[in-house]
């Protein structure tokens, strides 16, 4: 039976049905009444990136895209505000195509076009019909057209005694190593060539993943016999040819990685960052003054900042500005290219994320990834 609430409503008339095939929609719809962040959780379940905004009847009304969110995320925009509000923002409809006569070549030039990676097919009357996406000509399981660097050198001080005898990267978190959850995401998004930058108990690594293989990657070892820094690996491979993801290793996230290459894409970055919120709250009463005279007071003011997660888009041209054998951070990276006025872009996190730098955030990875492991 279908669910009576708002989102669904199109369902009572257009996906219950005799056609099964238009019922594989549903999880891409929302009603124009929802709120911004309900979206957000529909193109979670939905994993294809896209909502598709219909009144009572199934007709298009618009279309909000992961990249469209997250923009709204990064302009500081109310997410519980109503798919209406945004889609009167836009002053341009959505990109269609008449069902049962576009055929599928006319469909993927539409999508290169228009740089778009969803197509709604519609009736005669505007009821979306079917979704064509790139994923239909390329398969999910198809790789991701770049490398992927680990970033595992640290010692992870702050963990000790912890990481007295093994690397932080290889800490457990629930029945695996951290950096194999990481490896396995990365798999899983379609990434079959990683680096693993490592320093401190580098035969950790070697001992327990080896070539990679028995995990579905094919993984090479960048070892620093010093310390080079968060970016100081990138310099031995300048000559990459596709763009490298780049992961701190003791970042635990379900962050959706083609999502970010998408975005890097649509954006023409040189270097996209990805970002979280950081929120605290002032325990007291700032005063503002002129000299001696007071301005203002402020009863706890909370403060909202974008602080870096850890993950990183590169093109391969960027790699050239890291000096080789050198200590070089993504801090200095990001100074050199803004310098020389190349693009570089902020991607917020939406998907869980945590920093597993401390012990508290270790204790709570590890409870996270039991709950997880309990969820059937």
């Amino acid at each position: 039976m279908c669910r009576q609430t708002p989102s669904w409503r199109v369902c009572r008339r257009a996906f219950c049905g005799k056609n099964k095939r238009v019922s594989k929609l549903h999880p891409f719809l929302v009603s124009p009444e929802r709120t911004l962040l309900e979206g957000m959780k529909q193109i979670d379940r939905n994993t294809k990136g896209i909502a598709l905004v219909v009144d009572d009847a199934g007709k298009l009304l618009g279309t909000i895209t992961d990249g469209d969110l997250r923009r709204l995320v990064l302009a500081g925009s109310d997410l519980s505000l109503p798919a209406s509000w945004f889609l009167h923002r836009r002053s341009k409809p959505p990109i269609t195509a008449p069902v049962g006569k576009t055929a599928a070549s006319e469909q993927l030039r539409l999508m290169h076009k228009h740089h778009i990676r969803h197509l709604p097919l519609l009736d005669q009357n505007g009821v979306v019909a079917e979704l064509a996406m790139l994923d239909d000509f390329a398969s999910e399981s198809a790789g991701l057209a770049l490398s992927a660097v680990v970033m595992a050198g640290g010692q992870g001080s702050r963990l000790r005694p912890l990481t007295d005898n093994m690397p932080k990267p290889m800490l457990p978190i629930g029945d695996k190593p951290l950096v194999e959850r990481t490896i396995e995401q990365l798999r899983q998004a379609g990434v079959s060539q990683l680096f693993l930058a490592t320093h401190y108990k580098n035969e950790c690594f070697s001992n327990y993943f080896g070539d990679g293989r028995d995990f579905g990657v094919a993984i090479n070892y960048l070892n620093e016999e010093q310390p080079l820094g968060t970016a100081g690996a990138l310099s031995r491979l300048a000559e990459a040819s596709a763009p490298l993801l780049i992961v701190n290793g003791d970042i635990l996230t379900n962050l959706n990685y083609r999502s970010m290459l998408a975005f890097h894409q649509e954006n023409s970055a040189d270097m996209t960052v990805a970002v979280r919120h950081y929120e605290f709250r002032v325990p007291y009463g700032v005063v503002t003054t002129d000299g001696v005279k007071v301005k203002g007071l402020v009863e706890k003011p909370e403060h909202r900042f974008l602080v870096n997660a850890g993950i990183y888009l590169l093109e391969p041209s960027v790699c050239k500005h890291v000096p080789s054998g050198k200590r070089f951070d993504m801090t200095d990276l990001i100074a050199t290219l803004l310098i020389e006025d190349r693009k570089v872009i902020a991607f917020p996190v939406s998907e869980y994320w945590i920093d597993v730098g401390d012990l508290e955030n270790y204790e709570q990875a590890r409870a996270d990834a039991d709950k997880e492991l309990q969820t059937p």
